[in-house]
């Protein structure tokens, strides 16, 4: 969706194919209803020509979906009503090209409102280039007289590692030591062979890694970095512990 332009990618956030379906939870252990079903399906169609609108740059599909009082809370946090989310639709740059699939959709019936939730996987070429993106959706539908229409949506981009790089074991040395942000928030971090781990006080050892000289990261966090400082000698004097813009200062230990 195009609101980080449209949601997604600077490219634009493209379409096509659906995976997995999931329908609210069955009434009686043996099957399922046939309206929960029905919903479920009509609900993933409908979504997915929202997705193709954004492909084929069709703005008609999503004045035709969205709800008149529809807010619509993009990837970078701003909020948008229909009048520009409508005005944001338009062809995809020369270029950009791709594909996204929804994945493990899911809905779930409140009367006659409903809560959808699915991965969108996006694949995308940009110039030449390959990206590979994933957003967790979460749509909120409502039954009119014309038929389901979305009256709010959230988008969530879901964050992945990054490459990490190998640097000589002479080099990740002069990280090994003893970090404190207060009397009782220690961390260490220590060299086994070729890699590094860090522990932290009162929880247990994990491995570290290095996505660029001076910036370690964790596997599986990747909202956080460890960005190394060093005085004017070169030697590490601490880090700064980022989650995006925000830091926590460690410093080491003598």
């Amino acid at each position: 969706m195009r609101h980080t332009h449209v949601v997604f990618l600077a490219a634009g956030f493209l379409a096509s194919s659906a995976i997995s379906l999931a329908a609210p939870a069955p009434q009686t252990p043996s099957a399922q209803t046939p309206a929960a079903e029905d919903v479920t399906a009509t609900l993933r169609r409908q979504s997915q020509e929202l997705l193709d609108a954004i492909t084929n740059g069709t703005p008609a599909v999503w004045d035709r979906y969205l709800d008149a009082g529809a807010v619509v809370t993009a990837e970078d946090g701003s909020v948008n009503d229909k009048a520009k989310m409508v005005g944001d639709i338009h062809p995809l740059p020369a270029g950009v090209s791709g594909e996204l699939a929804i994945v493990e959709f899911a809905a779930k019936l409140h009367g006659d409102v409903a809560v959808a939730n699915y991965v969108a996987d996006e694949h995308e070429t940009y110039h030449g280039h390959a990206l590979h993106c994933q957003y967790r959706m979460t749509d909120t539908w409502v039954k009119s007289a014309d038929g389901w229409r979305l009256i709010a949506s959230q988008v969530l981009a879901l964050r992945t590692d990054p490459p990490a790089m190998t640097l000589s074991p002479q080099r990740l040395d002069d990280y090994v030591g003893k970090y404190s942000l207060a009397p009782d928030l220690v961390y260490e971090i220590r060299r086994k062979g070729d890699a590094l781990e860090r522990q932290r006080s009162g929880r247990d050892a994990e491995p570290l890694l290095v996505e660029a000289p001076d910036v370690l990261f964790a596997p599986g966090k990747p909202r956080y970095r460890m960005v190394f400082r060093r005085n004017a000698g070169g030697r590490v004097t601490g880090f700064a512990e980022r989650r995006e813009a925000w830091d926590l200062d460690w410093l080491r230990v003598p």
